[in-house]
């Protein structure tokens, strides 16, 4: 590769150089404590920030329209997908309403909605935002958390859903 080709940085160029970083998936979801009516999204930027105190993070875009539904609800259940929850991640990834319709999902001990299933799902509260070019980073503190589920993790690799190979 040439010094110019190496040097220059489009949103291309960085996608498909970060995109050979695998990555897990995470939902991320919330329910309006007015209606009850569940927002959520699907989200590979997930990581842990601190462990004292317990603190976690990810990025939503700007353009989102679940996340201020999101925020709204207070409360967020961010579930650890497994590798057989594809269809809910591509679901939650996408436009619309009711993201939720047909998953199998229950409330976390406070409240916030949690995908059935998964690997592993955390009660959180939202701490702070941060502002980052054309996304937010969300940094929330962990309030609950279990990990009872079993199996291969969901990974996002190179713009799709992938699974470990062993």
């Amino acid at each position: 590769m040439s010094a110019a080709a190496a040097a220059a940085v489009g949103s291309r160029c960085l996608r498909s150089v970060l995109g050979r970083f695998a990555t897990g998936v995470v939902a991320v979801a919330a329910a309006d404590p007015r209606t009850g009516e569940r927002a959520g999204l699907a989200a590979n930027s997930f990581c842990s920030v601190s462990l004292d105190p317990a603190l976690v993070s990810f990025c939503v875009a700007h353009t989102s329209s679940s996340w201020p539904r999101i925020r709204a609800g207070g409360l967020l259940g961010i579930t650890i997908l497994g590798a057989d929850q594809e269809e809910a991640a591509i679901r939650l990834a996408a436009r619309g309403s009711d993201k939720f319709h047909g998953l199998p999902w229950t409330r976390s001990p406070g409240g916030a909605p949690v995908l059935d299933g998964a690997l592993a799902w955390l009660e959180c509260a939202i701490e702070a935002e941060h502002p980052a070019g054309d996304h937010v980073i969300v940094v929330a503190r962990v309030l609950r958390l279990d990990a009872s589920g079993a199996g291969e993790p969901l990974l996002f690799y190179r713009g799709e859903f992938e699974r470990i190979s062993r």
